[in-house]
């Protein structure tokens, strides 16, 4: 079971990634669930979301606590939050950042496998708004295959109807531009 966490901040589209997320491995005859996490934070407020893709039925209904994945949809939480707390040692952290992945790893002191995109850039050029959370997600499948990057696609066709073209544009340069740096 892959067990997702993302990190984002009230408005930038968390809890909407990781039900299409779900959705897409659904579509896929995956079991799946999401599930955001929040009080009463307002817009911009750190929030949490989470996502678990299976091949069998899901069970568990408790909060992730020890993801293999963590997604980090803004650039300044990682100096606010710790994003890779219990992280799985086989896991990834995806972050949203201008920066090289070597001068995340060294800020950071992050060790397993990184992937870094810089998601703002990409979402301003093709989305028009820094709303970063579907390329994001084509970040995540650039180092972990958990769907086909098809069954996301159709969810954004689904989902964000004239604005999915888009947000699918935004998701496939992610596909390409995250880079990847192994665990240490």
């Amino acid at each position: 079971m892959h067990e997702v966490r993302f990190h984002g901040r009230g408005g930038q589209g968390a809890v909407t990634s990781a039900e299409l997320l779900a959705q897409a491995a659904i579509d896929e005859g995956k079991a799946a669930q999401a599930f955001p996490s929040f009080g009463p934070e307002r817009r911009g407020a750190p929030v949490m979301a989470f996502a678990r893709v299976a091949d069998e039925p899901i069970l568990n209904r408790t909060v992730i606590q020890f993801p293999s994945a963590v997604i980090v949809l803004d650039p300044s939480l990682p100096a606010l939050v710790d994003v890779a707390q219990g992280i799985q040692a086989d896991g990834v952290v995806v972050l949203n950042s201008s920066k090289s992945p070597e001068q995340i790893r060294k800020e950071t002191g992050i060790k397993v496998k990184l992937a870094v995109v810089d998601a703002n850039h990409i979402a301003r050029e093709e989305i028009g708004r820094v709303i970063t959370n579907t390329t994001m997600l084509g970040a995540l499948l650039a180092a972990v295959s958990l769907v086909a990057p098809e069954r996301l696609e159709k969810q954004y066709e689904g989902r964000f109807g004239r604005l999915a073209s888009k947000n699918i544009n935004a998701f496939k340069r992610a596909l390409k531009e995250t880079v990847v740096l192994d665990a240490v």
